[in-house]
């Protein structure tokens, strides 16, 4: 069993953060615009699907290891009410 964790963006990754998504993470927190009101950054957590890291920011982006083993960025629009 593998446990997830959370951490804010542009702080060191935890250990449990698998090395191979971390270029990825930096990428996307490099491209987060800091918008100059103090608003605290957005956090990552960290989950395990069918033993692949998800590395999920709380913005929707999501940093993930598909099954051939390449990492994939992608967005997540959540649940949408109408």
């Amino acid at each position: 069993m593998q446990l997830g964790t959370r951490w804010t963006a542009r702080e060191e990754p935890p250990k449990a953060v698998p090395e191979v998504l971390h270029a990825q993470i930096a990428a996307v927190e490099e491209a987060l615009n800091p918008d100059g009101l103090s608003a605290p950054a957005p956090r990552w957590t960290l989950t395990f699907l069918e033993g692949r890291p998800v590395a999920e920011l709380d913005t929707g982006v999501v940093v993930t290891q598909d099954a051939a083993g390449e990492v994939v960025v992608r967005y997540d629009e959540g649940d949408e009410f109408a």
